[in-house]
């Protein structure tokens, strides 16, 4: 007398078939193997305090081609206490067209899945998405929106917030009293460039 169910198939590849079928769940290796994860899920969980950086004075820098129009670039960089580039951001406008470009240099080790947000003085936050990687930096850009132009000619601070790996924001305050006089003003340095044809 038997007990027991026989099954002429064996039972483990049987349970797991029956198993990818169940509504509603993921299996590590269906995550593995690209299944599109859970958007709601990949919000930030929280909040994490940044290492202290050091913000150097805004400086204005511009680069001539000849032949086209002068290029420049308003920029401030923070460093850690250990001297390393922590961040950089670079407001970029060429001579001649109405519009500029936002650039953040930032640390590897961050959620390009969530872009960078600048805001001024606890206003609108304004999003600046990931374009690149390099093996020491990221780099997110984007066209200048006009309402974070005025905030940031008139504004004290400019809170730049970022998620790292651990689903954590990251945030740092950068000072804009000098920005806008800086920005108005004659280039701190021109760049020429020669081209020998």
């Amino acid at each position: 007398m038997r007990f027991g169910l026989e099954f002429n198939f064996p039972l483990l590849p049987a349970l797991s078939a029956l198993w990818l079928f169940l509504p509603g769940t993921v299996t590590p290796v269906l995550a593995q193997q690209g299944a599109a994860p859970d958007k709601t899920q990949l919000g930030p969980r929280g909040e994490r305090n940044a290492r202290e950086i050091k913000y150097g004075d805004w400086q204005k820098f511009c680069f001539k081609t000849p032949g086209t129009n002068m290029v420049c670039r308003t920029t401030i960089s923070g460093t850690w206490e250990t001297g390393q580039s922590a961040v950089r951001m670079d407001l970029i406008e060429r001579e001649g067209e109405g519009s500029a470009r936002v650039q953040l240099f930032l640390p590897v080790g961050l959620y390009l899945q969530t872009a960078a947000k600048l805001s001024v003085d606890q206003g609108k936050a304004y999003q600046i998405p990931y374009v690149w990687c390099l093996t020491n930096a990221c780099i997110a850009g984007e066209k200048a929106n006009p309402g974070l132009m005025k905030e940031m000619e008139t504004g004290e601070k400019l809170k730049l917030e970022v998620v790292d790996t651990n689903l954590l924001t990251v945030s740092t305050l950068l000072p804009l009293a000098q920005f806008t006089s800086v920005r108005k003003a004659a280039p701190t340095q021109i760049f020429q460039q020669d081209v020998d044809e």
